[in-house]
């Protein structure tokens, strides 16, 4: 189904929008994201799972792509007044009240993105100030070509480069101490 040409949208219209379609919508502006390729699903699998058996027991919750992150949304918005809406490859929610029928409202403990050709500027750019305004207390960012992850602390409400992590390195998220990422597994080396 086409869009609707508008010049702002909102939740209350991506509802409506057929569910094949991955949208985010920014601002109220919609951005169409291309199917993934193969090497990104497996790394955000093995990313997924290796997140989800440390978090087996604990309160703290993982989901992968497509999951619908309102970044900005309250307690009280109703869907057509929010206009943010993404979908991080990976999102690790610790607060249950975040959690609702249609995904997350409010940012996320920790988010990775896995880099596409297509989204590299999005990702280091509009997707890395929107989690660091929300309040997302670790970015990373998760480079399949160059078999490197970059990863990004709040401290002071501003995201400070925290480590830089090659394929061999086993990785430390700092938002869930003691979990501990072996990326020699994620790149498959």
């Amino acid at each position: 189904m086409p869009l609707p040409k508008e010049e702002h949208y909102t939740l209350a219209d991506a509802l409506t929008w057929d569910e094949n379609e991955r949208i985010e919508l920014i601002d109220g502006v919609p951005y169409m994201m291309a199917p993934p390729v193969r090497e990104h699903q497996r790394i955000l699998m093995e990313l997924a799972r290796q997140i989800g058996n440390y978090l087996a027991g604990k309160k703290c919750e993982v989901y992968p792509a497509p999951f619908a992150v309102r970044l900005f949304e309250q307690a009280s918005d109703e869907p057509r007044n929010v206009n943010t809406m993404v979908e991080p490859d990976i999102s690790v929610v610790c607060d249950p009240d975040k959690l609702d029928k249609i995904g997350c409202r409010g940012a996320p403990d920790f988010i990775v993105e896995i880099l596409s050709p297509s989204t590299q500027r999005h990702d280091r750019l509009t997707k890395y100030n929107l989690y660091q305004q929300a309040g997302v207390r670790e970015y990373w960012i998760v480079d399949p070509e160059l078999q490197t992850v970059q990863v990004f602390v709040l401290e002071d409400r501003h995201f400070q480069a925290f480590e830089f992590y090659n394929a061999d390195a086993v990785a430390d998220v700092k938002a869930l101490p003691g979990c501990r990422i072996s990326l020699s597994d994620v790149f498959g080396i």
